[in-house]
């Protein structure tokens, strides 16, 4: 049985392995580990865990929560400041998301805006694929400040590798960047 289309498979409250969750719920799930948290503080804390190779937004987080909820992974929490509502993992809500961990392996697609409009640049005037590079050159330059800081910071060893991947993928982007004829 599929609920609303977003990756679920299986009867939702059974909380068996046979429960499927796409990666954006699964993103949640994962997050939700380390305790209860509203919409806007899951946004926050998927931006600094893991926005630099899966970015989730904010329109998809409060798409997930509540067929989440509806699955019986999340259940709501206190309600937090401003009338945030804060979500708890549940027991299947583990059982998922260690379902979807251990269903892993294979190889998975690059989504990058920034690869789609370099590949369609030829659309735009010399100056506006200019400006494209020099921006773009500009955030990776930011965003390879931040992720070699984070992981120097880093203890864990699959944390660590993951850190190091963000520095690596950035700085792959920089040389593509950089491979552009001016």
């Amino acid at each position: 049985m599929a609920i609303r289309g977003s990756g679920w498979h299986g009867d939702p409250h059974a909380g068996s392995a046979s429960t499927s969750v796409n990666p954006t719920a699964a993103a949640l799930l994962g997050l939700l580990h380390e305790g209860p948290m509203s919409g806007g503080e899951l946004v926050s804390a998927a931006a600094e865990r893991f926005g630099a190779f899966f970015p989730v937004t904010r329109s998809q987080v409060y798409r997930e929560l509540p067929v989440l909820a509806a699955a019986g992974l999340l259940e709501k929490g206190e309600q937090g400041p401003r009338a945030s509502q804060k979500y708890v993992l549940t027991t299947a809500g583990r059982r998922a998301f260690r379902g979807w961990l251990a269903a892993g392996g294979g190889a998975d697609g690059l989504r990058s805006p920034l690869v789609l409009r370099l590949l369609h640049a030829r659309t735009l005037t010399a100056k506006q694929r200019a400006e494209l590079v020099r921006t773009s050159r500009e955030a990776y330059t930011e965003r390879l400040t931040a992720a070699r800081a984070a992981a120097r910071g880093e203890q864990d060893p699959y944390r660590k590798a993951v850190a190091d991947f963000a520095v690596a993928h950035v700085r792959a982007v920089l040389e593509l960047l950089d491979a552009i004829p001016e």
